[in-house]
């Protein structure tokens, strides 16, 4: 459960940016698991396949539980649906402080630094349509040392630097056990209801570990930089450095438009 201690200030009800268009939505009632609209509500229903029109549903696969859309039953489920990339924010959006060998997130807009060396590289994906999304890992906020002010800031900045379509946060610590966290899918399920995207056609930049987890989960092909903290789990492919990641991409989806004509 999130501390009430460190709960935002706030008025029952009232909406922060953040998940799910909605964000936060604080309750006077105890919650078991978190306190955000997304798991509270959303990825219920969702876990639950309580909806014919649910084009999401959850199966059991190599001892793991994974997200699985629902395509092909119905050809109005894929009908205008897109291919999005999804990419980590920490390390490859922004620049990331290393310290005591592990990347750190930068908790004021003073400390945060986009990388702009890759727009040309996201310019590449939004040429070829798909839908950008960054996803991140912001435990400190339910632990109390991370600002939602601040971490707006930095969100907002990285918007109007970048050409991406959307951020989406995790704002739970590990002991939360949210669906949201990565390697869980939670982020990415959430993008694919919200932007209408085919996981199964999607791809992950990241270089770290957690994110080829979400990846997998979700049905999505996982394309790893080499770094420190990719981990020795299963990724579908490594690369060098994210210009390589966007060719690879880029390739795969040429050749896949090839096979299909």
């Amino acid at each position: 459960m999130v501390p009430r201690a460190v709960l935002p200030t706030a008025v029952p009800g009232v909406c922060f940016p953040g998940q799910y268009q909605r964000g936060f939505i604080l309750t006077k009632e105890p919650i078991d698991k978190c306190l955000c609209c997304f798991c509270r509500t959303w990825f219920a229903e969702l876990s639950l396949y309580s909806s014919a029109n649910n084009p999401f549903f959850w199966t059991e696969k190599d001892g793991g539980l994974r997200v699985v859309q629902k395509l092909g039953e119905d050809p109005a489920n894929s009908a205008g649906m897109k291919l999005g990339v999804f990419i980590e924010r920490n390390g490859i959006l922004n620049q990331a402080r290393v310290e005591r060998g592990c990347q750190v997130n930068p908790l004021t807009l003073d400390d945060f630094h986009v990388n702009a060396a890759i727009i040309p590289l996201l310019r590449q994906l939004k040429a070829a349509r798909f839908v950008l999304i960054a996803t991140t890992n912001q435990p400190g906020l339910s632990r109390g040392y991370q600002s939602r002010g601040q971490l707006d800031r930095m969100h907002q900045l990285l918007r109007q630097s970048l050409p991406i379509d959307d951020i989406l946060v995790c704002p739970h610590d590990e002991t939360d056990d949210c669906p949201c966290r990565k390697p869980k899918p939670g982020l990415l399920v959430e993008a694919a209801f919200k932007w209408r995207i085919r996981l199964d056609g999607s791809f992950v930049i990241s270089d770290k570990w957690q994110d080829a987890g979400a990846a997998r989960a979700a049905g999505c092909t996982s394309v790893m930089i080499h770094s420190p903290w990719a981990g020795n789990g299963h990724r579908d492919f490594m690369v060098s450095d994210t210009e390589t990641a966007v060719e690879k991409i880029l390739h795969l989806v040429a050749v896949e438009n090839a096979l299909t004509v």
